[in-house]
């Protein structure tokens, strides 16, 4: 039996991974970390392993040897921050023996600040850029991006730290944090069409199969509400970013539909939140990257199931079976 350890697994993506894992019809012996010792995680794993923070000086020690304790033949993470931490030192994870999924090093290294993002873009001159500034006072922003516009995190995911900038005040209440840490845009689109699309990168400039949901933000940035929709009108674009970036196994893209065309909001060079909905419909990538890893198997494209989906809330109880009088 094939044991694959998920971090982050007290996540929504972590868990996410785990319980698509679990889905399969091979019987993977499911191992999860995470840094808490109340969490759900257990729920979805075999065993679960209290992980120290990935910037804890001994984080990698720690990994290494857990992966090798637990005999991982593929470790998978399931947080941002850990897939940034492995990517820096993917020669020494490899020494324990398991197989990491891991995207291409350079997409990695390139969406970990999305300025530089930015420019890698730019310099590829690729439509569905969206214009963005590292400098610039109110009036010269305002007049290139029209008002309200936005401060965007350099470093982040989802829609978190996102300020709307809609007069000279709001701008100044910022102003030290642009260019070191908020680089600006233009409102691109609108919130009701905004689509995240899931690739299955080749590692050669293509992918093997892809996914796209119309999906509604919830305010943590993940994806609280969800509908399937045809990839097709993001081919186009989906196959140019494969082109200049060469993804490499689970690649989430992140678009807006404008009048103009589709524009880009980042890309994340990982499994994201939406993978546990995005299984449900037919499309499981955590299945596909341990048989792509596991077993050389190239995927191939999922029938995929029309519907939406709605995240709620939900209760998981762990009773103490201790017999109380």
């Amino acid at each position: 039996m094939r044991t694959i350890l998920v971090t982050g697994a007290s996540g929504i993506v972590g868990y996410g991974i785990l319980r698509s894992l679990r889905a399969c019809r091979e019987g993977y012996r499911l191992i999860g970390t995470s840094i808490y010792d109340d969490s759900v995680a257990p729920a979805f794993c075999d065993a679960c392993e209290g992980a120290p923070h990935t910037d804890d000086p001994g984080y990698i020690d720690w990994l290494l040897e857990t992966i090798r304790r637990q005999g991982v033949d593929l470790a998978i993470p399931g947080l941002e921050i850990d897939l940034f931490a492995w990517n820096q030192h993917r020669e020494a994870l490899a020494t324990a023996g398991a197989r990491l999924l891991l995207n291409d090093a350079r997409l990695v290294d390139d969406c970990r600040d999305k300025w530089l993002f930015y420019t890698r873009l730019r310099e590829i001159d690729l439509p569905c850029r969206i214009d963005s500034a590292l400098q610039g006072d109110f009036d010269t922003l305002a007049a290139r991006f029209g008002l309200p516009f936005i401060l965007k995190p350099r470093r982040g995911f989802g829609a978190r730290g996102i300020v709307r900038v809609a007069d000279a005040a709001g701008f100044a209440a910022h102003r030290a944090a642009f260019g070191p840490s908020l680089m600006a845009q233009p409102v691109v689109g609108d919130d009701a069409e905004e689509y995240t699309t899931a690739a299955f990168g080749d590692g050669a400039g293509s992918y093997h199969a892809c996914m796209t949901l119309r999906r509604k933000l919830a305010r943590d940035g993940y994806t609280e509400k969800a509908e399937v929709v045809d990839s097709d009108d993001f081919a186009p674009t989906l196959a140019a970013l494969c082109t200049a970036f060469r993804p490499a196994g689970p690649t989430n893209f992140q678009f807006r539909r404008c009048h103009d065309g589709i524009r880009l909001l980042e890309i994340n060079p990982r499994i994201s939140s939406a993978t546990s909905i995005r299984t449900a419909f037919g499309y499981n990538e955590s299945a596909m990257a341990a048989s792509w890893l596991l077993e050389g198997r190239s995927p191939v494209q999922p029938v995929i199931r029309h519907g939406r989906a709605v995240r709620y809330v939900e209760d998981f109880i762990l009773h103490d079976d201790r017999l109380h009088l």
